[in-house]
């Protein structure tokens, strides 16, 4: 193998002691700690889990976290007065409704009724705009998180060619902004696009997020690039494998992205960074 691992693990705990550290001065000031309210709706195991590593990552920064366990069948209209409380509460200064929502709810009513300073997802139309201006507040964690990783090796965004394989709303359309944001020139590949090895295969920056496991080959790949892959799969073995031949491809990549251990924890991270940038928005005096 020739590719430089990308160690999301030991960018993410970076991040997060960064954000514990400002928590404490925040504190040692006599400001209140940042809260972030998530809602799980249902019993779902893979929601489930991710929730408890949101939990142990507030517990490790000191965000104060309060997580609600709706019923899988409740009513729209219930789950947006939940959302309606939080937003009005002054000491919750994120919001997160976990995903993917049972079928008989809306989910962009749902992600549109949190208030874009709390949105700490930054799945809000108004967040994705302010990306778009090259303004951004609150940043989609998944994209974000994919920055902080290209910012770690050192690499030169400006001028790059970037590919991202996926066009989902939740990561490749953001990512989109993001590499744009960053002075990358971006192709966004679905499943229309024609001649897709060939495209990847001029890649500076391959960004994968097709959800469909060793999607992309190791031979389409050009030879330095930088690998990231958002994917995440468990075969029938139990281990974890990406949507991007892991081993083929870190033969010709520069860098690349293990799963697990690469984007994973930077999700969770980055949500931890945008409920900290909540709370300085909300500006709030200190406590008496």
């Amino acid at each position: 193998m020739s590719a430089k691992i990308i160690d999301g693990k030991a960018v993410a705990a970076s991040i997060r002691s960064d954000i514990k550290q400002a928590i404490d001065a925040r504190k040692a000031e006599g400001l209140r700690a940042p809260g972030l309210a998530v809602i799980l709706v249902g019993n779902d195991p893979a929601s489930q889990v991710y929730v408890n590593h949101k939990r142990k990552a507030c517990e490790e920064v000191g965000i104060i976290s309060t997580v609600l366990t709706p019923e899988a069948d409740i009513e729209q209209h219930e789950l947006l007065e939940l959302v309606d409380r939080f937003n009005a509460d002054p000491d919750v200064d994120g919001i997160l409704v976990q995903l993917p929502l049972p079928e008989h709810i809306n989910e962009s009513t749902v992600t549109e009724r949190i208030r874009p300073d709390k949105d700490v997802d930054g799945f809000h139309p108004y967040n994705i705009g302010r990306l778009a201006q090259k303004r951004p507040e609150l940043r989609p964690c998944t994209p974000y998180g994919v920055m902080k990783l290209l910012e770690s090796t050192g690499i030169t965004t400006r001028g790059a060619r970037a590919v991202i394989v996926g066009a989902s709303n939740i990561v490749g359309r953001p990512m989109a902004l993001e590499l744009l944001y960053a002075d990358a020139t971006i192709t966004v590949c679905n499943s229309k696009t024609q001649d897709l090895p060939g495209v990847i295969s001029q890649a500076d920056i391959v960004v994968v997020a097709v959800g469909r496991r060793h999607f992309v080959k190791g031979e389409w790949i050009k030879p330095g690039a930088v690998v990231i892959d958002v994917g995440m799969h468990r075969g029938e073995d139990g281990k974890l494998s990406g949507d991007v031949e892991f081993e083929a491809a870190a033969e010709r990549a520069g860098w690349i992205t293990p799963v697990p251990g690469g984007v994973g924890p930077m999700t969770v991270a980055m949500l931890m960074q945008n409920t900290l940038e909540a709370c300085q928005l909300h500006n709030e005096p200190p406590l008496d």
